[in-house]
């Protein structure tokens, strides 16, 4: 390998080369090749080989090393040197080659005999080209992909990649070589031969074990099996089949062997009638049917008394495969869900038979309801249009009783009479009271009834209680206080003060000594209207039960003619204004009720009748007042009343009588006091507009009626009068003849008549 005749530095350079490339191909990391199988091979060549060529190589360097020492200073040493890398080669196991400048240079022994008909060209100064073409038409290597693999090498190292994939070839006598080549970074060629024959024969064994071992599991798996299989083969004799094929459909043993056809078993079949028809007696149709529907699927009942599904699929060899499965179970399981479900369908039949009965029942039972909710909703209606009607035919009387009384006390009368007329006046007062009770209820009872909820300041509800309850109060010889409050609420303004009334009321009732006191409190977005006494308190067990009618807890307590009416009335109106009503009582110390309403934001200010001056009693009355009203007593008696405060009075009893007393007298009256429900359907609405329309003003006016309706205070804001309803109060009449006869007259518009 190393010429002796050259100068000593060449032959150190080429020494020095032969070194670098046994230490690089020492160092180089083997990539593995293309196939799977190589890849096995590869690895497990690497890890026995790898060790053994780096000791090899380890030790030429070392004898190496110490030759180039020694060749600068004897040509024995070089002797020695190039022996020993002889002997270094000589002694891997496997081939090797080094390929300078495209030729070979060195070589060892099994790199030559390795291939026989390749040994005749291994010379040095071969080149790598041919040694790889003689490797690829080798006639001792087996014909297989190598020869690709050996161009696309010779290609990569010429293309001057570096290092290609190692690969594996076979020799004809069955043994099997790597080999694996790369250049160093002098453009040197190593060629590695590494065989590894044992290591494939013996995965060759282990893969024949597997797949005996896997064959035998199969086998196992598809005889035990819960279903039959069997396929057919494309000229429909059976080629596998397991027990349970045989066993499910009780087949003999010689129609399970391989080779018999498709019509003996069907024709055994049939002829034993051990299941139902449906089975194709010719394969040739069996398969035309599957081709076109892709399957076929068969539940039979077997003679012996199984259910039996069977599946035919069609294979892509031509043939077809059964699959025969037991769903007996299955069977019984659905048959028994069908008859559950046929059982609970009667069931549900016969209960919705009950139910349309029930039903045609209660349509029955409620149009009885129906028609007799119409009749009770028509005996309210006619309860409550009696209620109206007897309401101002009972009112009419008491009312001029009571005008009568307030005349009799007027007159100077002695002590005795002073008294009894006093008692009268308490009386027909609790006779009103009970009235208006006994009025409330059957309008909240009503079926028609209709709240009338506006947004008003509170302290137009409470300033009238002052006028109207302080007397009451101040003849017990108790303080009646009203804490006034701006602050504005939704309520239905008449029902909020007839509840606000009856607290007040039942307040004074209950209090032998003491105050009452009526204020506002503001919590969040809701004001609570308290009323407080003094009184001798409710106890706990009974705060619930004073709302129920006709309850008087202490009945002994209490003054007066009440029917314990008051605190039922309240409960009603506020519940159907949606307002809590509450009590808070300590006995001993005194109750306190309470209303919760709603608060709205204030409106523009707008006068209300209860911002009128009052007038004193005893003042004389300079007016002339046109007094309309068709109850012979009641005309007498309001009469003798206005009379009485100095007032010049026309009295008649109808809108024509007033206009002929108007026209009589040449003048028109300072206000004019008319009856709401007059003679011939006329109405006192009729009076104050014809009155109006021949004075050519705006004449005051006030309504007094027994008629509670919304509707007539809804006709006094529209055409600009009062209304008060009887019997009336007479310093609230008087105060409001004033406030309304002092007031600027306004321009009168006909087109409002």
């Amino acid at each position: 390998m190393i010429d002796r005749s050259q100068p000593l530095a060449v032959q150190v350079e080429r020494q020095d080369k032969i070194i670098q490339a046994l230490i690089e191909r020492a160092n180089q990391r083997h990539e593995l090749g293309r196939s799977a199988y190589a890849l096995f091979q590869s690895a497990v060549m690497l890890q026995s080989k790898v060790s053994q060529k780096t000791r090899d190589l380890e030790d030429a360097l070392y004898t190496l090393g110490r030759t180039n020492t020694d060749l600068e200073t004897s040509e024995e040493a070089r002797n020695q040197t190039q022996q020993s890398l002889t002997d270094a080669l000589e002694s891997m196991d496997g081939g090797f080659a080094l390929f300078a400048g495209g030729q070979l240079r060195v070589c060892n022994d099994f790199f030559k005999t390795l291939i026989p008909d390749v040994s005749a060209f291994i010379q040095p100064g071969l080149s790598l080209d041919r040694y790889l073409d003689a490797v690829t038409n080798s006639n001792d290597v087996s014909r297989s992909d190598q020869a690709d693999q050996l161009n696309l090498a010779n290609r990569t190292i010429d293309q001057g990649v570096g290092a290609a994939a190692p690969f594996v070839f076979a020799l004809k006598d069955d043994r099997w070589f790597v080999i694996s080549y790369r250049q160093t970074s002098r453009n040197n060629t190593v060629v590695l031969q590494t065989e590894v024959t044992a290591i494939v024969r013996s995965n060759r064994l282990e893969k024949d074990r597997l797949i005996d071992a896997q064959e035998h599991f199969l086998k196992a798996a598809f005889d035990n099996m819960p279903q039959g299989v069997c396929t057919f083969s494309a000229d429909g004799t059976l080629l596998i089949n397991n027990a349970q094929f045989a066993t499910l459909l009780q087949l003999p043993l010689h129609l399970t062997q391989v080779g018999t056809s498709y019509a003996q078993i069907v024709e055994y079949l049939n002829t034993k009638a051990l299941v139902e028809g449906g089975w194709h007696a010719s394969f040739a149709g069996l398969m035309r049917y599957l081709r076109r529907a892709h399957n076929m699927h068969l539940r039979q009942r077997h003679v012996g008394g199984a259910a039996l599904e069977i599946g035919l699929h069609p294979l892509p060899d031509g043939g077809c495969i059964v699959n025969v499965m037991d769903v007996t179970v299955q069977f019984q399981t659905t048959q028994q869900l069908e008859d559950m479900v046929q059982a609970r369908t009667r069931e549900l039949t016969d209960v919705n038979t009950a139910l349309r009965r029930q039903y045609a029942e209660q349509a029955r039972v409620e149009e009885d309801l129906r028609i007799a909710k119409a009749e009770v909703e028509a005996a309210m209606s006619s309860k409550t249009r009696f209620f109206a009607a007897a309401s101002h035919d009972l009112l009419q009387p008491i009312n001029a009783a009571k005008l009568l009384i307030s005349s009799l006390g007027d007159e100077a009368l002695a002590p005795q009479m002073q008294d009894t007329v006093q008692r009268l006046d308490r009386s027909f007062q609790s006779m009103e009271t009970l009235l208006h009770a006994l009025l409330d209820i059957s309008r909240l009872e009503s079926v028609d009834m209709k709240l009338a909820t506006s947004d008003f300041e509170i302290d137009s509800v409470l300033r009238p209680i002052i006028e109207d309850f302080t007397p009451i109060a101040a003849e017990k010889g108790l303080r009646l206080d009203v804490v006034p409050s701006k602050l504005w609420v939704c309520s239905d303004r008449r029902y909020l003060a007839r509840s606000v009334q009856n607290l007040v009321n039942n307040a004074i009732q209950y209090t032998r000594t003491g105050r009452v006191l009526v204020g506002c409190r503001r919590r969040g977005a809701q004001l609570v209207l308290e009323v407080w006494d003094t009184g001798k308190g409710i106890a706990k067990a009974d705060q619930e039960r004073v709302f129920q009618e006709f309850t008087r807890v202490d009945p002994a307590a209490g003054t007066g003619y009440g029917m314990g009416l008051g605190l039922s009335i309240v409960q009603r109106a506020c519940a159907h204004l949606g307002h809590d009503v509450s009590v808070r009582s300590k006995p001993g110390v005194g109750s306190v009720f309470s209303i919760t309403l709603p608060i709205v934001p204030a409106h523009d200010a707008i006068t209300q009748e209860a911002d009128r001056p009052t007038t004193p009693v005893g003042a004389g009355m300079d007016l002339i007042i046109l007094l309309v009203e068709n109850d012979p007593g009641v005309l007498f008696a309001m009469e003798q009343k206005l009379e009485s405060w100095g007032a010049s009075v026309l009295a008649c009893a109808s809108t024509k009588e007033a206009l002929q007393m108007v026209a009589d007298i040449g003048m028109s009256p300072d206000i004019i006091l008319a009856d709401y429900q007059l003679n011939d359907g006329e109405t006192g609405v009729d009076s104050i507009l014809a009155l109006r329309g021949a004075a050519k003003e705006n004449l005051p006016a006030i309504m007094i009626t027994a008629n509670q309706e919304d509707a007539i205070k809804d006709l006094g804001a529209r055409h600009d009068f009062s209304v008060l309803t009887k019997p009336v109060n007479l310093s609230r009449l008087r105060s409001l003849i004033d406030w309304k006869t002092r007031q600027q007259p306004t321009y009168y518009d006909e087109s409002r008549q």
